[in-house]
């Protein structure tokens, strides 16, 4: 994946969870187009702009009307791809989709480094961070791969909200 080269990001919140299925089973399921539509909870749309590959776009309408465009930055086939996120024109999350195997079992793990109070000094955004983004975020991430693992069960779209909503995105 690509390292985070210019961008300077102090907090990174992420989820890693065992994927019930083969590395080529959950590549094609995370690098097919309008893949959230399938297995993310919360998305409403997924609606693409390029694809496939490194500098990818694409649109997540979150079912709360919250649009976002993803710009994807690496693409490395069965490994995972890094993308930035956010609000057209405003600032930008940092996300690391890794696919790893150990044991003979699947991983995938999900980074965020979001952008929110970054310009602040560490001691003051510490207490907004531990006490509300890190708990909202890692329960996306939970969502988001529980839909992930879900899908590659079932075979079945995943409901909205299937795990819960969120306060964020619902």
């Amino acid at each position: 994946m690509r390292d985070l080269n210019n961008i300077k990001y102090k907090w990174k919140v992420y989820y890693e969870e065992k994927i019930n299925s083969t590395v080529d089973s959950l590549w094609d399921l995370i690098s097919s187009p309008s893949n959230l539509e399938i297995f993310h909870p919360f998305c409403k749309s997924n609606k693409i702009i390029k694809w496939p590959g490194e500098h990818s776009i694409d649109e997540l309408i979150y079912l709360n009307g919250l649009t976002f465009i993803r710009k994807f930055k690496s693409w490395d086939k069965k490994k995972g791809y890094s993308l930035l996120i956010g609000e057209k024109e405003k600032e930008q999350s940092y996300v690391v989709w890794e696919i790893t195997k150990k044991n003979e079992s699947v991983y995938l793990k999900i980074t965020v480094y979001p952008y929110f109070l970054q310009n602040m000094p560490k001691i003051i955004s510490f207490l907004p961070y531990k006490f509300i983004v890190i708990p909202a975020l890692e329960s996306y991430l939970k969502s988001v791969i529980g839909g992930i693992n879900y899908y590659l069960k079932t075979k079945k779209i995943v409901p909205k909200n299937y795990f819960g909503k969120h306060k964020w995105f619902s």
